[in-house]
């Protein structure tokens, strides 16, 4: 079992009037790929710099290894950092931008340092690229020079901020199992901050969802999937039908004036609920079969799914299958115990679920207005 490596207790950020991280306590094991997740302003870079000393929190205590390191600045923290801009050395090619670090030192031989750029390549995949100058490089290569810089100087902890937003899908796809390939094969703990969900769930051991400075909740990808614990985590992974019910007894919830079986136990008698059904988990049938019919009124080809939007007595769904319904199609469906995940109210109830609104557009496309997290300061 691993140890305990990093912890925050209790930390506050505060700009002027802006609250950035909440009263945050979060502890991290060696050799743990733990990813911050969250939508842009949540606090997760906030958090990431405070873990590396680039900035110190308004309140609170992070301790590595059991020792305080509020005021021990980020050279001498066994931590590295690869940022989005990766900030190479456009006079250095490959070889002298991986050797920097040791050069810095002035403690190593050029035998040692040769020896340590050949280990670092090989790591990345990078065995020949000595010479070429890194301007001649592509996004994804670019990346790898940049890690294997950091990693050179041995760190105990890697930090990645949002490392892979500048490649494009296919890519950064390569790059999240090279990644983990590396965090593996070395042994040492990966600190991980991206707004995306997918990558987020690929790579990691542990996730922490983040929103308002505050930790939504923690825990394996597959627990935070199958077992959001609010309103705001079942809408930020993946897509959910979010819908008001109300706790019958043990394992008996009801909605849309029907009663249904499920597997959650421990509410109160009559507890108003969240109610969350994956798009993926609902059987169509026909509607005479159904547990309840509606109206299809909107298909999007996916590839490998149609996305489908149903009415349902006034609210919508997100129902994904491979069978194509049209648009007007009456459809039924059917709801397995199983699929059917109960969350307590909060302040998120009632902000998601209802897809009347529904975009196929990808949810990164923003407005042009907004300045985006690269452009903002800090979150």
């Amino acid at each position: 079992m691993s140890k305990e490596l990093i912890r925050l207790t209790d930390c506050v950020m505060q700009f002027d009037d802006d609250i950035v991280l909440d009263h945050l306590n979060l502890y991290i094991n060696d050799q743990e790929f733990l990813t911050l997740l969250g939508p842009s302003g949540c606090g997760k870079t906030t958090t990431l710099r405070i873990i590396g000393g680039f900035q110190k929190p308004t309140s609170g205590t992070i301790y590595f290894d059991g020792q305080e390191m509020n005021d021990v600045p980020p050279h001498m923290r066994k931590i590295n950092t690869v940022f989005q801009r990766y900030a190479l050395f456009p006079h250095l090619d490959v070889y002298e931008n991986i050797a920097f670090g040791l050069r810095l030192k002035k403690t190593f031989s050029e035998e040692e340092i040769a020896k340590e750029v050949t280990e670092m390549l090989e790591l990345v995949s990078l065995r020949g690229f000595e010479s070429r100058k890194v301007n001649s490089l592509s996004g994804g290569q670019q990346q790898r020079v940049a890690i294997a810089r950091a990693l050179i100087n041995r760190p105990q902890v890697l930090l990645l901020d949002e490392p892979l937003g500048a490649l494009d899908l296919r890519l950064r796809k390569d790059m999240q199992n090279e990644l983990k390939r590396i965090q593996q094969q070395l042994g040492i703990t990966f600190i991980y901050v991206t707004h995306d969900q997918e990558e987020a769930l690929a790579m990691s051991d542990t996730v922490v969802v983040m929103d308002q400075g505050r930790i939504q909740q923690i825990g394996t990808p597959e627990d935070i999937y199958n077992e959001p614990k609010n309103a705001f985590v079942a809408d930020f992974i993946g897509e959910s039908n979010i819908l008001d019910g109300t706790m019958i007894e043990d394992y008996a919830v009801e909605f849309f004036g029907r009663r249904f079986k499920c597997v959650d136990k421990g509410f109160a008698p009559r507890e108003s609920v969240d109610v969350v059904i994956r798009p993926e988990d609902i059987d169509i049938v026909d509607p005479s079969e159904g547990h309840l019919s509606g109206t299809v009124t909107s298909v999007t080809f996916k590839g490998v799914h149609y996305d489908i939007i149903v009415d349902f007595k006034g609210f919508k769904w997100l129902i994904q299958t491979t069978d194509f319904y049209p648009v007007d199609a009456i459809i039924g469906i059917r709801l397995n115990p199983e699929d059917i995940h109960i969350m307590k109210k909060s302040a998120y109830s009632g902000a998601f679920g209802d897809y009347s609104s529904y975009s196929a557009e990808y949810d990164e496309i923003s407005d042009p207005e907004e300045p985006s997290e690269d452009d903002a300061d800090e979150e």
